[in-house]
């Protein structure tokens, strides 16, 4: 099929005849994608919308707010809370998880996101984006308390991101592959621009904040060693590191020709079990990446077999490239096998 004027909702159509979404979910999908056109709309008004800047406001990870975080998360809960195919919504900016309200009707899905990643870019104006992830409530659960989401990744019904860069970019996984859509502004719509992103199994490109080397474990440590070795080193090649400090635009440079990924458990966030957000962050990114060939780890364990326990826990995280993060993995082995 050609990929001209393939809208979202053609897409999404499609893809429901072939039998890969029913109709609650695509109209879920399109709500999500009508609800990052209006985050966009605010991302490019910029100062001249009166959204940069602190919201003077803290979320229940103790972080600063930024006034486009309250704003990305208002619109993400408002469209989403009327369209009778959700029971409940949980988001990284708020403590539990919120019930469709009982004046509408409630759907059989549970709806998770981070409304505006990378937030701190927001003030230079560089790349940021909305994550979210699509769980089945559990049967027989009428009103889905932050139990019901503790779902492990696997078990995603769909997944995906908005990147409000140069253009506006929509990537999405129904479990069948992992397509990219771009935001055609004149006419409002999403449209398909590549079906079936294939991460290289191999990178010269990494991209980890280097100035937490020093917390960083041994098996961190002794990987990136080899890393910036180059070709005098072990691996016979020589490494780019990139880092824009939002988990979407890193992913979604490496969706787009490869690369690695990792934001390592250090001394700084060992009390927490890592840095970012296995619910509204890993465990989406690690299916996008997985359904483009790539894979997605803890260093210790596959990214979407983690249990989870608390609605905001934290993990460490590998992904990209497929045989890169298998060397990452295999430096934590080797690691544990000496200190067991």
């Amino acid at each position: 099929m050609s990929l001209t004027h393939v809208s979202l909702t053609r897409f999404l159509i499609e893809e429901g005849r072939s039998g890969r979404v029913n109709p609650d979910l695509r109209l879920l999908l399109e709500v999500v994608a009508r609800a990052c056109k209006s985050i966009s709309v605010a991302v490019g008004k910029g100062a001249l919308g009166g959204v940069l800047g602190d919201a003077g406001s803290g979320n229940v990870q103790g972080e600063a707010q930024k006034k486009l975080d309250v704003l990305s998360n208002e619109i993400l809960l408002e469209a989403n809370a009327w369209g009778g195919h959700l029971a409940a919504c949980a988001s990284e900016e708020m403590e539990h998880c919120f019930p469709i309200p009982d004046a509408y009707p409630r759907g059989n899905f549970l709806l998770l996101f981070d409304p505006l990643d990378g937030s701190s870019n927001i003030d230079v104006n560089a790349s940021v984006g909305t994550i979210f992830s699509v769980l089945h409530c559990p049967d027989g659960v009428t009103t889905p308390q932050d139990a019901d989401f503790l779902q492990p990744g696997r078990d995603q019904v769909a997944a995906g991101y908005c990147i409000y860069g140069p253009s506006t970019m929509l990537v999405l996984t129904l479990g069948h592959g992992t397509h990219a859509f771009t935001l055609d502004r004149e006419q409002g719509s999403f449209v398909l621009t590549r079906r079936d992103l294939t991460i290289p199994e191999d990178t010269q490109e990494f991209a980890v904040n280097a100035s937490n080397q020093r917390h960083w474990e041994p098996p961190m440590q002794a990987w990136v060693a080899e890393l910036l070795a180059g070709k005098t080193g072990p691996r016979g090649k020589d490494f780019n590191m990139r880092w824009i400090a939002a988990m979407v635009a890193d992913v979604h440079r490496i969706l787009t020709r490869g690369g690695i990924f990792s934001y390592p458990i250090d001394a700084k966030c060992r009390d927490k079990g890592g840095r970012l957000r296995l619910m509204y962050e890993t465990n989406p990114m690690a299916m996008l990446v997985e359904q483009a060939g790539g894979a997605a780890s803890t260093g210790r364990e596959r990214m979407l077999d983690v249990q989870p326990t608390t609605l905001h826990q934290r993990v460490p995280v590998f992904l990209g490239s497929r045989n890169e993060v298998e060397q990452a993995v295999r430096h934590h082995q080797v690691h544990d096998a000496s200190v067991s």
